[in-house]
């Protein structure tokens, strides 16, 4: 049994996808992904600035067009998943992985996402909080909050790393309080992501979402924000609406991938390879295709 997992926007980087776009079958999908987006992304991959890539605006769309080209790769090589999940933005690719969404309307998917996200006139903050339990960061966040200043757990990543999302100021009151964390680390982003701030995009982006064509997923999916294995395409809509102000609890996710033989990170990076080892997950990284060989002592599906 085959698990594929997505990441998401986070792990954007200059050069990112240079394997992918050069093999045959990545880059045509690679190349598909410029056509549909109002500029093409491939250019920003492979030279930046690295300034312009990270900006939520493109930085979604980039690591989806590599998540994809992966994706299509494995396809090629004759790797088909028997279960998915995707990190944040990554869940869309998931979506496409199980056969709810073709690439074309994936990609017109994560460009309303992002554009709706990044006009977003309120901007807040996310920090990574290291060497606590989330029952504790979720206790000291709710302490810091305010009514006008929110504050909560965006992200699940491992049992030893929680991000919070929400207002700066309420970071830093956070920040204050939490002297018994190991580490606390502002993130680069433009806004607090998987938090109330995100409220102002919710009818844009359901309206994105209910109007998109889908279909029944052909594998379990394991939405962000319930954490748990389904094929039933209402529970994947809501889900998949709810993750924009909802928590990506990750750790439960890869729980659930606890009884997978082997994980494929499909995308250009390592960040899930490393959680889900935390874990005892096995997992491989597309990020180089020396994946491919570590993979071909597998039957093919």
């Amino acid at each position: 049994m085959i698990g594929f997992v997505f990441p998401g926007q986070g792990t954007v980087r200059v050069g990112m996808g240079g394997w992918l776009r050069r093999d045959p079958v990545g880059g045509a999908v690679v190349r598909r992904v410029d056509e549909l987006l109002p500029e093409p992304i491939s250019p920003l991959c492979a030279r930046g600035p690295l300034p312009l890539l990270v900006d939520t605006a493109h930085a979604q769309p980039a690591v989806t067009a590599c998540n994809l080209a992966a994706l299509s790769v494995l396809r090629d090589r004759g790797h088909t998943p028997d279960v998915v999940a995707g990190h944040s933005v990554g869940e869309l690719s998931a979506l496409c992985a199980a056969g709810v969404l073709d690439v074309d309307t994936t990609i017109r998917l994560v460009a309303a996402r992002s554009r709706l996200m990044s006009e977003l006139a309120e901007t807040g903050a996310m920090a990574s909080v290291l060497g606590l339990p989330v029952e504790r960061v979720e206790q000291l966040a709710a302490q810091v909050a305010a009514p006008d200043e929110p504050l909560v757990v965006g992200l699940e990543n491992t049992a030893d790393q929680t991000v919070v999302s929400g207002s700066a100021r309420a970071i830093e009151r956070f920040t204050a309080a939490a002297a018994d964390a190991r580490k606390i680390v502002p993130l680069k982003v433009s806004n607090a992501f998987h938090s109330p701030l995100m409220a102002g995009a919710v009818d844009g982006w359901a309206e994105a979402v209910r109007s998109a064509p889908m279909r029944p997923p052909e594998i379990p999916v394991i939405p962000n924000v319930t954490a748990e294995p389904t094929t039933d395409l209402p529970t994947i809509v809501d889900a998949l609406i709810g993750q924009l102000t909802g928590r990506v609890r990750w750790t439960s996710t890869m729980r659930a991938l606890s009884g997978v033989d082997q994980c494929v990170e499909v995308g250009d990076s390592k960040a899930l390879t490393g959680m889900l080892r935390t874990e005892g997950v096995r997992c491989v990284s597309m990020s180089a295709p020396t994946a491919l060989r570590a993979l071909a002592g597998r039957t093919a599906t």
